[in-house]
């Protein structure tokens, strides 16, 4: 998989810059923005580009207890807040002036809300100073920080800390004497020591009962078996492989279906499997080398064989390991635009066989493709391979939802909704018209997944000690966040995150740093959260158990507006943001406080009340509504509203062309 992603990565980079769409339409940004006065350390605690604000007045003492965090509510509907108490010192190690961690038993460096967690600096000091350390959110508010005297020499300063306020947190320190910043971590820059608090939600977001476990909606690519990672993200699914060249990679008739094949980190059954069918081994390939489906295999009936005992292996594990997950999910292909080298009739004909073999022996399979890049891709595909009865051997569509020219902080989701003219290449009008096509060439009420989407850094930037400032990861989150809602809300039933920790190659795709390699690597097992990881958590906490019930109508041009309801009548819960091209460049830098007045119809006329309204990192505050009408001023930072009446709801919401939900 490892080999097979590399190269896949270094395709998709080339796909991406020569997609004909994104040629004609995109601009590429260059850097982060963010204010480089005041050093590295500081920038790097400002998500914002400016001055760092506080939450709220912060106190400090000699003891370096200090918490801020007014903002929110916790689960039980106090004040949410982080606290760290006094300090210990012990003797330390490491030649470094300062550096600091929040080590976690899981390797994670995520926290559980109202938990306690460690925050340690170590100081080597060449005699007695005084360590002055905060930590700020996502926007530059500081949540907590302090004073404290530290001895001379090796000694490490160990708080314990507990937050109930939910989202990501960057730890800085420096010494008052000596200086000093926090080191560059692998690909984290220099100046922060990052970790994350899940929000607990309880108190906003009622549980949901699952009748179908695929009722979850958030799968997740790069951090297979990784399961206090996968936790912490509210990910249910992963791609299990089963390709040939994976399962018989030396000879035919090697794979025992009977045999116990199964990767023992899905027998928990909380994770659930997207298996994944693309890869022809040197024996079995018609040009004698490996290709991950670029032609016919050398011997389509074997292969149809081949598949015929993945469909018996897969209903087996279904009914013992997932027994209220209602079907198997298979994709076939992976990204056939730039992968396949065959004939149309001949893909067909792959599908064909893979399709036929599957269904012979799993009768709850769902066969799916053809997963090209971006849904544009995936749509004009379906389009030409609708006459040739492609439609007879798949069960549902499968893309990938990249839908620029490098998905990054300077192309985001929206950019190209406010001109007509251009509207169909943004990521709502590519998830429009393959919802239509499916409709009109397939079959009304088809299941699509989104198997692959994340956001980059702009195309053109590298790691380095300064490099990602705040204000690019900021930009990262809140675009990551607004791409998979975006994609569930204009009628995808899953979509997958992409990617674990960072790699080499395609720089910041991951969710989090890789702390011990400068270029990434995959694999990476020390590791630390980044905003997007923060987010991700949120929007899958606040979202997973819903139905779509669609783009909310009649928003104004740059407001964007998502109803979604949970399964089995529950709660109504509407995304919302903002997006204005103008106050979003790496140059001039991504703005976090850009705001537009926006009024949402939560209940009905004459009805007064309260609704929960989560930010884009968990936390939940109550908000009044008057005559049926909620007040907002929407920024570029996606929020949940939750509420109640879904009749109003429906009313004003546009139910995706063909969608069903599961």
């Amino acid at each position: 998989m490892i080999s097979q992603r590399i190269a896949y990565g270094l395709m998709k980079t080339q796909l991406l810059l020569l997609s004909t769409l994104s040629l004609a339409l995109a601009a590429c940004g260059g850097g982060g923005g963010g204010d480089s006065a005041g050093g590295a350390s500081a920038n790097q605690a400002n998500g914002t580009g400016g001055t760092s604000s506080p939450a709220s007045s912060a106190s400090t003492s000699a003891a370096g207890n200090a918490s801020t965090g007014t903002v929110a509510l916790n689960a039980t509907g106090g004040t949410a807040a982080m606290s760290c108490a006094s300090p210990t010192t012990s003797a330390g190690s490491g030649s470094a002036t300062i550096s600091a961690d929040t080590p976690s038993a899981d390797g994670t460096r995520i926290f559980a809300s109202g938990s306690t967690f460690q925050l340690a600096f170590n100081t080597d000091a060449p005699a007695a100073d005084t360590l002055n350390w905060a930590v700020t959110d996502t926007l530059g508010r500081v949540a907590a920080s302090g004073t404290t005297a530290v001895p001379s020499g090796a000694k490490t300063i160990t708080f314990n800390c507990t937050s109930t306020l939910a989202g990501y947190f960057a730890a800085t320190g420096t010494l008052a004497k000596n200086g000093g910043q926090l080191p560059q971590a692998g690909t984290r820059p220099v100046g922060i020591a990052t970790f994350g608090v899940t929000p607990n939600l309880s108190g906003a977001v009622p549980a949901v009962t699952y009748a179908r476990e695929e009722q979850h909606r958030f799968g997740m690519q790069g951090a297979n078996d990784n399961g206090p990672l996968l936790a912490a993200l509210g990910i249910s699914s992963t791609i299990d492989d089963r390709q040939l060249s994976t399962m018989e990679p030396s000879g035919p008739n090697t794979f025992n279906p009977s045999a116990d094949n199964l990767d023992p980190f899905y027998k928990n059954s909380n994770v659930m499997r997207l298996i994944r069918l693309d890869g022809i081994p040197a024996w079995a390939s018609s040009t004698g080398a490996f290709q991950d489906d670029t032609t016919l295999p050398a011997d389509i009936s074997y292969y149809q064989s081949y598949m015929s005992r993945v469909g018996t292996e897969s209903n087996a594990i279904r009914a013992a390991y997932f027994p209220t997950q209602s079907a198997n999910y298979y994709q076939v292909t992976w990204e056939p635009n730039q992968m396949w080298t065959d004939t149309d009739a001949n893909f067909v004909a792959l599908y064909k066989a893979v399709y036929q073999g599957i269904h012979s022996t799993d009768p709850h399979a769902m066969v799916m493709g053809p997963a090209d890049a971006f849904p544009s891709l995936t749509t004009s595909h379906l389009k030409r391979l609708a006459p040739l009865g492609f439609g007879q051997y798949i069960d549902a569509v499968a893309t990938h939802g990249y839908y620029d020219a490098g998905t990054s902080p300077s192309h985001p989701p929206e950019r190209y909704d406010s001109d007509p003219s251009t509207a169909s290449g943004s990521l709502r009008g590519q998830m429009r018209n393959l919802r239509a096509e499916m409709a009109t060439d397939y079959r009304t009420g088809m299941h699509l997944f989104s198997t692959e989407a994340g956001i980059s850094y702009d195309l053109g930037t590298s790691y380095g000690p300064n490099y990602p400032t705040a204000n690019v990861l900021y930009a990262q989150a809140a675009v990551a966040a607004r791409m998979h809602i975006i994609t569930l809300g204009e009628g995808a039933d899953q979509t997958y995150v992409f990617y674990g920790a960072d790699y080499p190659d395609e720089v910041g795709y991951g969710t989090f740093f890789d702390l011990s390699n400068p270029q990434g690597a995959f694999g990476a097992t020390n590791i630390s959260p980044k905003p997007v990881a923060m987010a991700i958590s949120a929007m899958t906490r606040t979202l997973d158990g819903t139905t779509t019930l669609g783009p909310v109508n009649g928003t104004p041009t740059g407001v964007y507006a998502y109803a979604f309801q949970q399964v089995g009548n529950g709660a109504v819960i509407t995304a919302l943001w903002a997006h204005n091209n103008d106050v979003w460049s790496a140059s001039a830098g991504f703005s976090s406080s850009y705001g537009v007045a926006y009024s949402l119809n939560v209940d009905g006329p004459g009805t007064n009340g309260t609704v929960k309204v989560i930010d884009m990192m968990g936390n939940a505050t109550n908000a009044n509504y008057i005559d049926g009408v909620l007040k907002l001023n929407l920024t570029e930072s996606p929020v949940y509203v939750v509420s109640n009446n879904a009749s109003v709801a429906r009313a004003n919401a546009t139910t995706p062309v063909g969608y069903v939900g599961m």
